[in-house]
């Protein structure tokens, strides 16, 4: 997302939304506003700050699904895991297939505000439109803990 500085605040000029910088870091609120529509359920920021703990573990243990084509892929041979998914990819015809896909094979899912982010969460420098962590035991508290709350997040089907 491309911003124009100014000072500690600067304009996003493809949404015209107020971004206010802390440090150089952009708040979740200023996150959330950047979604896109079908970013849903997305996941609050303390949610997001345990999925993203729970990726780097997963990560070092090597069950870890990134990218559209290997989740989906994934999803279709039937693993079973859950699934985290940038709300602000764009264009939104590249992820907007994979909510269906994670509803038929019953994996659950989520959304989080930034690409970047997720990248990040994995140890990448670059950004992550989708990951699917698979049930692994080195970090299966962690993983318990993460489904349970995805699980309760507000259903739109209701």
């Amino acid at each position: 997302v491309s911003t124009q500085s100014t000072g500690s605040s600067g304009i996003n000029a493809e949404y015209g939304v107020a971004i206010e910088e802390v440090k150089g870091e952009v708040s979740y609120e200023a996150k959330c506003a950047l979604t896109i529509p079908i970013a849903k359920p997305l996941a609050p920021k303390k949610l997001s700050k345990k999925l993203y703990k729970c990726c780097k573990a997963a990560i070092k243990a090597k069950s870890v699904r990134r990218g559209t084509k290997e989740v989906g892929k994934s999803l279709r041979k039937g693993e079973k895991g859950f699934v985290i998914i940038a709300g602000d990819v764009s264009p939104i015809d590249v992820i907007s297939h994979l909510p269906v896909l994670c509803e038929e094979s019953k994996v659950p899912y989520c959304y989080v505000p930034c690409r970047s982010d997720l990248g990040a969460a994995i140890g990448s420098n670059t950004p992550c439109s989708i990951l699917l962590i698979l049930k692994g035991d080195e970090y299966k508290d962690k993983y318990k803990e993460c489904v349970k709350l995805i699980k309760e997040l507000p259903s739109i089907y209701l």
